[in-house]
């Protein structure tokens, strides 16, 4: 009766589920994380000193080194790391959740209350610091992961239980959007012929003069010669007036009042942050994240889901556990991932800042697409990169100093809105616009150096970051020890 008294006792202790120990961590996702980090930064502190609204931009103003600096992160940076950042976010919620069905306890409630607190802590982020969060994107994604989890638990789905089936469905859902885009490139080759193209790029021309002549007049003058107009030809003092625009002149007067828009836009939000108080600018980030989180859901499921499962697939085919067991597909992915995402990035960006591309919607939509696909093809080198390097011990001492910046992520993460809005906004160091591009890029490096020193002074003391700990003890509704 003892001994079986004993046996329960134990089985008990082993579901008890506890964060995961030094020991026991993957020291690959803890690099991989903290390199991200600086990869983000790069991509991130241009939109503390310029207006969140004009995200997908180009800074025509910048020049020489400036725009050098601009131009290599746009090619090199942008959209790879936030998208590597979140295969690791799926890694880690792969090794979580794999960790609690290998201990045998349930384990929708702890992480439903850990995607919570994640989203609750990025809203708060999103309102008190910088609009341009992530984490409650990532923790929409999570809840949304793990329905996918229990669809798997279902009968009738256990057959794709599997990492064979995760890459598939991955894959697919990773490919729908360039699969939709060949389809309608192919249908705007079948259907123009020449003369429809140059009809088109004539019509395109015409709408981008008149747009930019109308948005050199104040509004005010736009209106007293819309009002002459209607005078001068009564036919027009109607109701149907505006039906009676031509086709060219809808698109001109939708385009005008888009741009205007736009315009205001970026000018509440300059002037929130460079002269308003901090409690301006924080109802401002409350007007914006009312704005911008219905849109999350979306970005969710479409963007973050398939890359999330992708990295549940390395965590549960053992590829990144036993990396170096893989070796020849890492060095496929750096051998083929990177000069071809080298290429494809360059291309789409040389188009897409061509000036033609601000007047064709084709020649738009041909050089983001060939940008979006290149951004997953040269993450996937960058992944092989330094997963080879990872297998040498040289680089793997090298790069490990990235690794108590990766155990610290949360904290390093949110440290970043800390600092940059401190230097950029008004109500702090009041540099927002003024900072030049090549700067920013100096500023980053200071910053990572700090983290990187500070982290490990951090974690020799202590056993999680401030953030980490505070995300932890939520999740398990227990205070978690924090000294070493």
């Amino acid at each position: 009766m003892e001994d079986a008294q004993g046996k329960q006792q134990n089985t008990e202790k082993v579901a008890v589920l506890t964060p995961i120990a030094q020991s026991k961590r993957i020291d690959a996702l803890d690099i991989l994380r903290g390199i991200a980090l600086v990869g983000i930064l790069l991509m991130n502190i241009e939109w503390f000193n310029r207006p969140l609204t004009n995200l997908i931009g180009f800074d025509h103003s910048l020049t020489g080194i400036d725009h050098a600096a601009g131009w290599l992160i746009r090619c090199f940076v942008e959209g790879k790391f936030y998208k590597l950042f979140a295969l690791l976010f799926g890694m880690g919620f792969a090794v979580m959740l794999l960790r609690a069905k290998e201990v045998g306890r349930p384990f929708g409630a702890w992480f439903t209350r850990r995607m919570i607190a994640l989203w609750v802590l990025g809203i708060i982020h999103m309102v008190f610091l910088w609009g341009g969060d992530i984490l409650h994107d990532y923790a929409l994604a999570g809840l949304m992961l793990l329905l996918w989890v229990y669809i798997l638990q279902k009968p009738n789905f256990q057959q794709y239980d599997n990492p064979r089936s995760y890459l598939k469905l991955a894959a697919i859902w990773l490919f729908l959007p360039i699969f939709f885009s060949i389809v309608g490139g192919i249908g705007a080759g079948v259907f123009m012929d020449h003369k429809s193209t140059l009809a088109t790029w004539d019509e395109e021309q015409e709408i981008a003069i008149a747009v930019a002549m109308q948005l050199e007049l104040p509004q005010e003058a736009l209106e007293l010669i819309t009002e002459e107009s209607i005078e001068d030809n009564p036919s027009l003092n109607n109701d149907s007036k505006a039906s009676e625009l031509t086709p060219v002149e809808e698109k001109i007067k939708e385009q005008v009042a888009y741009q205007r828009d736009a315009i205001e836009n970026e000018e509440k939000e300059t002037v929130a942050f460079t002269e308003g108080s901090y409690w301006q600018a924080t109802q401002y980030r409350l007007e914006f994240l009312a704005f911008m989180l219905p849109f999350s859901p979306l970005f969710a499921f479409a963007m973050l889901i398939p890359i999330f499962i992708l990295g549940f697939w390395f965590v549960a085919s053992k590829r990144i556990i036993n990396y170096k067991d893989y070796m020849p597909m890492y060095t496929l992915m750096r051998n083929i991932g990177l000069p071809l995402g080298v290429f494809l990035n360059v291309a789409g960006v040389l188009l897409l800042q061509q000036p033609s591309a601000e007047i064709s919607m084709v020649i738009t939509s041909i050089g983001e697409m060939i940008f979006f696909v290149g951004q997953y093809i040269l993450t996937a080198g960058y992944l092989g990169l330094v997963i080879c390097m990872l297998a040498d011990e040289k680089w793997h001492s090298r790069l490990a100093k990235f690794a108590p910046m990766g155990k610290m992520a949360l904290t390093n993460y949110l440290m970043h809105s800390v600092i940059l809005t401190s230097i950029f906004y008004g109500y702090a160091g009041g540099q927002f616009g003024l900072v030049s591009r090549s700067t920013q890029v100096l500023i980053v490096l200071v910053i990572i150096v700090f983290q990187m020193l500070a982290s490990r002074w951090w974690l020799a003391r202590f056993r999680f970051g401030p953030m980490e700990w505070l995300w932890r003890s939520i999740t398990y509704k227990k205070l978690q020890p924090m000294y070493i």
